[in-house]
């Protein structure tokens, strides 16, 4: 028998294990889903003003739809051909105030 750990996995006879809670596991870095007032949503590598608050989303692309999969379903696969993503030629400014939440994602996602 072959065991070989780290701290997020044992490894026993070539067979990866994983804590059940590693799903809850953030992505690092700043990328991130933005669901900004009016219904719009927008993916990207985030950024806040320290002075104004305004969010530049820079590398965005836009969440234009998607059916049948709810947003579960778009953050788990935005390559679904159920997801529409539309890339943005420049970078997205929002207003402060006007996020409702922010999903962090990695950083290939949407791309």
């Amino acid at each position: 028998m072959t065991v070989s750990a780290n701290l997020n996995s044992i490894d026993v006879n070539g067979v990866t294990y994983v804590p059940q809670d590693s799903s809850q596991v953030l992505p690092v870095g700043n990328r991130a889903v933005v669901v900004i007032d009016r219904g719009w949503i927008f993916a990207g590598n985030v950024t806040t003003c320290e002075v104004t608050g305004e969010l530049t989303i820079s590398n965005a692309v836009h969440v234009f739809r998607w059916e049948s999969i709810g947003f579960t379903g778009v953050l788990k696969d935005p390559t679904s051909n159920k997801v529409t993503l539309k890339e943005c030629d420049y970078p997205v400014k929002v207003p402060s105030g006007s996020v409702i939440f922010t999903v962090p994602v990695t950083e290939s996602w949407g791309k």
